[in-house]
Order: C-alpha cells, then structure tokens, then sequence
C-alpha cells in the first residue's frame, strides 16, 4: 500500500478492497465476508444496518441530485440484503456559500425518494465548513430495515450453488455517463439519464414470488465486475459470463468505445445483479420484466464449479477472457 490515500482507494475496485481490509476490517474487528448491511439481533428480532457517503460531482445532473442518490443508495443497500427499510439518518457537511435554493432542491428530493420507498428520515446533523474547506456538499447516510430470518445470509452469498443463473434488472453504465456528461457538458445523440432510484419495492416483490434468491448486490461504483469478483472471491466458486446478453445503451456503449472504459466496470444507482436458482430464474425474470425498474432485465450468466474464484466472460466476439475487477479510479466521485 502507499503511504498515504489516492484517488484510487475509493474505486470500489482492488484497490478498495485492500484499503478496507488493512485498516478498518484490522482495526474494528469486522466479521467477514462484508456485505452490504450489517446484521443485527436483538431480542430475537433481526435488523439491518448500513451507512453510506455521497460526495458526488455534479450535485445536480440528469435524473437526480445529491439527495436523492443519498437515500436511494441507503435504501438499496438494505434492500439486496433482504430487508424491508425503515429509518434514515442524513448528515449534511456544507461549504460556507452554498446557494440555500440548492439546499432546499437536495432536502426536497430527499424527502420525496424517502415517501417513494416508504422510509422515513428521522435524525441527521449539519455542519458548516468555510470556503474552500469542503466542495460544495457532502451527505452521509444511516438506514436501519427490518429482516426476516430466511433472508439473513443473502448478502453473504453462502446460499449460491453450481447452475444459479446470473440476472440483471436492465442496462449498464448509465448513471456513470450521465455524471460524466455533466461534469464535462458532454452532448450525446439521446439524453443519458442516470438510473438512481429506490429499488426496494421491486426487490420484496422478486423475494416474495422466488424461494431461490440466492443472493443480491446493487452494482455501483466498480460495477458488475467488482461485483461478480467479489462473489466469485466470498463464495469460492466460478462464473461464466457472456458479453453479448449484458444490456448496455448504445449511446453508453459508443462512448465506452471512445473513451476507452468498459462498460461491465461503470457505476450504476438502480441496477442490481440477482443470483437465482435454476427451478426459479425464469419466474424471477418474469417478475422482474413486468415492473417499470426491471422491463430491461437479461440473463447473463451463470455459476459453476469451473475456475473457481474468478469470472469468465465470453465476449461479443466469441472469444473468452477473464473478467478482472476494476483497477484504478475510472471516474471519480460517481456517487
């Protein structure tokens, strides 16, 4: 490790990971495998409990704001791990010369997603930095959810077998380019348009009609790729992907081309990948089809005993390659 943090120690890729388990898993003593939510006992009853940070730049861009991904990402965080949220803290650090019309914008989107996903937001903290000491905005959030026992290790992945299919609830990389085109004023043939959103609703449904969810995780920063590795790493098996069912836009692929990203590593606010088992995909899939969040939904893969601890992906060309996990800061400040 370097001596002191980069950029690339908040990729959510490699580099992340190694950042996390040196210092904070070292010093407080946390039980692997890391999961989205902690999971907590207490009386017999089951909670889940997360925290999240958004620095995110633009605070504004296309299909939300700083707010507004705060609570979605609280939300989703509980959610792929079984829960139903409840409670949201939010703490706001800002700089000394904030525009107050923007402040009320991120308030009121917050407790618009908030009353969309059914929490409440009930505690929170403001502090006030001079300028220049602090970019704008910054929000932490807490959530806490209920948990019904039969749930509790989805996020561990524990539950994933050898023929579980791979699905994911609609195109890639959005949320990525639409903060990239903001950022920089890019123009692009069709408005790119993040897909922040609260997915709870979607995913008790899919848990509700499934018996053989096996395992959830929202694809953020890192994307599908740090995701799946990460899988693959917890649960020591083998993923086969192919390249050609993975939904991308063609104005998100164009650009991926250009730019030379790929678009498996792009960030993303309302994607999630499902890991179903082979008796019940199909249902899943129908599940998830008929809601608005998952009309885009694909197959795209699947576990097995092959190659285990990493992912291979069969690409557009018909080719195979090893899927690696992101390296390096690709976009910074994504969320």
């Amino acid at each position: 490790m370097n001596d002191t943090v980069t950029l690339n120690d908040g990729s959510g890729g490699r580099q992340s990971a190694r950042l996390i388990r040196k210092v904070f898993v070292r010093r407080f003593g946390i039980p692997l495998p890391l999961t989205d939510s902690a999971v907590l006992e207490e009386d017999g009853s089951l909670l889940a409990f997360t925290t999240d940070s958004y620095i995110v730049d633009p605070v504004f861009f296309p299909g939300g704001n700083i707010g507004k991904l705060a609570v979605c990402g609280t939300v989703n965080d509980l959610a792929v791990s079984g829960a139903v949220p409840m409670f949201i803290s939010a703490s706001f650090i800002i700089e000394e010369g904030f525009p107050l019309d923007d402040l009320e914008q991120i308030a009121g989107s917050m407790a618009e997603e908030a009353e969309n996903a059914g929490v409440r937001i009930v505690t929170g903290d403001t502090k006030v930095a001079g300028r220049g000491k602090c970019d704008r905005i910054f929000i932490t959030t807490a959530g806490i959810g209920r948990l019904k026992p039969q749930f509790r290790s989805i996020g561990t992945g524990n539950k994933v077998r050898a023929g579980d299919r791979i699905i994911v609830n609609g195109s890639l990389g959005n949320h990525a380019v639409a903060i990239l085109g903001a950022r920089h004023d890019l123009s692009f043939s069709t408005q790119v348009v993040s897909d922040c959103a609260s997915m709870n609703h979607l995913i008790q449904l899919v848990l509700k009609e499934c018996s053989e969810v096996h395992f959830m995780r929202d694809l953020t920063r890192g994307g599908l790729a740090a995701v799946l590795n990460e899988l693959a790493q917890m649960t020591g098996k083998g993923m086969t992907i192919d390249e050609r069912s993975v939904p991308v836009d063609s104005v998100v692929r164009g650009l991926c081309e250009t730019m030379g990203f790929d678009p498996l590593h792009l960030a993303n606010e309302g994607k999630i990948a499902y890991v179903i088992g082979e008796s019940d995909y199909m249902k899943a899939l129908e599940v998830l089809r008929n809601h608005p969040l998952g009309s885009g939904s694909a197959v795209i893969g699947h576990i097995t005993d092959v190659n285990p601890g990493s992912v291979r992906l069969i690409t557009s060309a018909g080719g195979t390659r090893i899927m690696e996990p992101p390296s390096g800061m690709l976009i910074p400040r994504i969320c």
